[in-house]
């Protein structure tokens, strides 16, 4: 990247990915079907975003967030990017449902604080509470749009009930193996561990839609298990902060490959 101040800066599109948690595969879909174009290019065709560049993708993702498609997006984006009262408008729109989605976190820590209480009185939930729990911390809104969410329940209904429970049998047995080499420190590139990762990664993509749309499902997944992996972590039969140092250890390993 290039400048000091906000004006005279320039993102590669590899850097603006990292900044932004957008894959660099969705930055060229972006660029392709002229939603977000690199205002820029170096001597030999690189990519360059500006700082209008920058803020126009943040308008993409946030309208996204509000469960927008592209092509409403498109149409809301004809706005020029720096009118005050479109980004005022946008943001008033965005800030509602930070608020709306706190709340759902808020009603989701009552739930699981519920589960402890419960477990400490020496009185077992009904599986139907774990059920209902669970089903809330694995659609965090704050993570998933409304598209990946039907995306994933989608993708559930088409593996069937058993393919699932296959799914969680080799889910806890990567687990397992896993935390074996997190706990004796094994190198993040060492091959077997990196054959590991890769089992795990088409075993999360197996609950994803195909594209661009499951590329960025699976990095809010990934996103949210790496922020929240401890409050995830204490409802697995495993320690939460073994699980938070996996998650770690995924990532750091997923960095090396």
């Amino acid at each position: 990247m290039t400048g000091k101040n906000g004006a005279g800066r320039r993102w590669s599109i590899g850097e603006l990915a990292r900044a932004s948690g957008v894959t660099v595969r969705a930055l060229r879909h972006y660029d392709e079907i002229g939603l977000v174009r690199a205002g820029e290019r170096t001597a030999s065709g690189h990519r360059r975003y500006t700082a209008g560049d920058v803020r126009r993708l943040y308008r993409v993702r946030a309208l996204r967030a509000l469960g927008l498609p592209l092509e409403e997006i498109r149409e809301a984006l004809a706005t020029p990017a720096d009118a005050l009262e479109a980004m005022r408008a946008l943001l008033a729109a965005q800030l509602l449902e930070l608020n709306g989605q706190a709340e759902r976190l808020r009603r989701l820590t009552e739930q699981v604080r519920d589960l402890m209480q419960r477990l400490d009185q020496a009185s077992l939930p009904d599986p139907e509470d774990f059920m209902t729990t669970l089903e809330t911390m694995a659609m965090l809104d704050g993570y998933f749009t409304p598209e990946q969410r039907e995306e994933l329940a989608g993708r559930r209904a088409e593996l069937g009930a058993e393919a699932v429970e296959q799914a969680k049998a080799r889910f806890a047995g990567l687990v397992e193996q896993l935390l074996r080499h997190v706990q004796d420190g094994t190198p993040t590139d060492d091959p077997q561990v990196q054959d590991l990762v890769r089992r795990w990664d088409e075993l999360g993509a197996a609950f994803h839609g195909d594209g661009d749309s499951g590329e960025q499902t699976a990095a809010a997944a990934r996103r949210m298990w790496r922020e929240h992996s401890e409050e995830l972590g204490a409802r697995l039969p495993w320690p939460a902060e073994k699980m938070a140092e996996l998650v770690a250890y995924l990532e750091s390993a997923r960095a090396t490959h």
